[in-house]
Parts: structure tokens; C-alpha cells; sequence
């Protein structure tokens, strides 16, 4: 299990300001359900700037509801423009902060809280937003202008820490190399060598099964449990990974859809590419 603070657990399992506002005059989306986590918040501000009430749907893991919660706490009573000066740092911090590789959910709410004050002035989508950039993570949809930002405003110097803030190059890897150099041009370096990611290990049987437990326990049961669902781990064998869905999951028509969209796509985007999802 991740190392999550008090904070984390206190947002994570009692949710403030969680759902839709019937009266939002403001509303920012980010992500997308096939990129693993999408925030949708909702604002209500007052004709003068003050952001009166704030709320959100999030699918995600549990950083990504701790990070949506803990933010319509804090942009409640602000002015935008004040509101608009908190950072994915400001966030990770209110919550005693995040594990390194959930950073990408504190920088998912502070995207929203972008998206959700220009939407109310009228303005388009955010500048960083993917029509606004060369995509470069094809698996998650990020943009070198994202992936620039990241950089620039928490002090990235490795890939693996891009990777950490933004998901970029945590599915299949092609971008590993176009990720270096947009660092190297960023820290002025030439030699790329110098901050490629290692060729990954090959896992062994037990270090396979604690990540398949690992990525189940944080990021799929969480998200089935919000609808209603669960899912068991019944065997690992190699790439072949058997699982059956419990509770509403069981009976859903859509089981496959779930099985191959949502717990296969995120056990090869945590564990390994050739993972192989079956149910019992």
C-alpha cells in the first residue's frame, strides 16, 4: 500500500463537498475516464469574484478524491484571482502530502481550478489543455506543453518524476525518448543519457504478484467500490491475471467493458504491458 498521511485517509473516506452543484456557474473538467482519472468541479462565484461554494465528481484512486476534496475546501471564500495563485503544491501540502508517484492527482485538481475560473469568465479551455500542445503521451493523452509546465513549476529533473506528475510515459514508454528531450531543453542539458529512464527490469513471479495486489488494492477496487462494486484477485500465473467482480460489477452488462477498459488497462499501465486480464 502507498504511504498516505492522516489527511489523505480523513478526505479520502469522508469526502467534502463531494458531488454536483445545482447552482454552479462554473465548471472545469479534466482528464478522461480512459486515461485512468478525470475531475470534474464545480464553482459557484458571485458577481464580484468570491467563489461562495465549491464541488466535485472525481473517478479515481484515493489521492485523486483526497486531492479533489481537499481543494473545494480551500478555494471556498477566495477571490479567483486568489484562488487562481494555488499550485498541485499548495494542494499536496494541505494534505500532509502525497506519495511521489500520485503527485499527477494534485496537479489534476489545480488544472480544474483553471479550467473551472476561465470557463466562468468566459474564456476558453486552458492554455495547457491538449488541443494546445504536440501530443506526446499517446496513452494519457499529454501534451509537451503540459509536460513543459510540470517542469518548470515543481522543478522536475528526471523523467521518472515527469512521469510521477503527470502520468506521461507510464503506459506503453514510446515517449520515454521525447520526454527526455523536452527535459534536456528545459535544464539546458545535451546529453540525454543522463536522464532516460533505465530499461525496465523483468519481474520476478513474487515481485509480478505484489504489484498486481498492489495496483488492485489502490486503484481498481477504489474506483469500483464508488459504484457500488469489488473485485477479487483469484490467480496470477506469468501475464495471466484472474479476477473476479463482485457486487453490482458481477451483474453489470457491461462486466467485459470493466474488465478490459478499467482493470486491465490500468494493470498494464502499473505492472507490465503484456498483463492479460480473465475472469473466473
Amino acid at each position: 500500500m502507498w504511504n498516505y498521511s492522516e489527511k489523505v485517509h480523513e478526505h479520502f473516506l469522508a469526502p467534502h463537498n463531494a458531488g454536483s452543484l445545482a447552482d454552479a456557474n462554473a465548471i472545469g473538467e479534466v482528464g478522461s475516464l480512459a486515461c485512468g482519472d478525470a475531475l470534474k468541479l464545480y464553482l459557484k462565484i458571485s458577481a464580484n469574484g468570491i467563489i461562495e461554494n465549491a464541488g466535485f465528481e472525481t473517478f479515481g484512486c484515493a489521492s485523486a478524491i483526497a486531492s479533489s476534496s481537499v481543494l473545494t475546501d480551500m478555494v471556498k471564500g477566495k477571490h479567483v484571482d486568489e484562488a487562481l495563485k494555488i499550485s498541485n503544491k499548495d494542494i499536496a501540502t494541505a494534505l500532509g502530502g502525497l506519495p511521489k508517484e500520485k503527485m499527477h492527482c494534485s496537479v489534476m485538481g489545480q488544472e480544474a481550478l483553471e479550467a473551472a475560473i476561465r470557463n466562468w469568465r468566459g474564456e476558453p479551455a486552458v492554455p495547457h489543455a491538449h488541443e494546445e500542445g504536440a501530443l506526446v503521451c499517446k496513452c494519457f493523452g499529454i501534451t509537451d506543453a503540459q509536460i513543459i509546465r510540470a517542469i518548470r513549476e515543481n522543478g522536475l529533473k528526471t523523467v521518472e518524476e515527469i512521469t510521477q506528475y503527470t502520468k506521461a510515459g507510464g503506459g506503453c514508454g514510446d515517449c520515454h525518448d521525447a520526454i527526455a528531450e523536452l527535459l534536456a531543453q528545459e535544464l539546458g542539458k545535451k546529453n540525454l543519457a543522463e536522464i532516460k529512464l533505465a530499461p525496465p527490469k523483468r519481474l520476478t513471479n513474487v515481485q509480478r504478484m505484489q504489484l498486481v495486489m498492489k495496483t488492485i488494492e489502490d486503484e481498481i477496487r477504489p474506483r469500483l467500490i464508488q459504484d457500488g462494486g469489488d473485485i477479487e484477485l483469484i490467480d496470477v500465473d506469468g501475464p495471466r491475471v484472474v479476477v473476479a467482480l463482485r457486487g453490482r460489477c458481477a451483474q453489470c452488462r457491461s462486466s467485459q467493458v470493466t474488465l478490459k477498459e478499467l482493470v486491465e488497462k490500468l494493470l498494464r499501465d502499473h505492472v507490465s504491458d503484456d498483463v492479460i486480464v480473465e475472469e473466473a
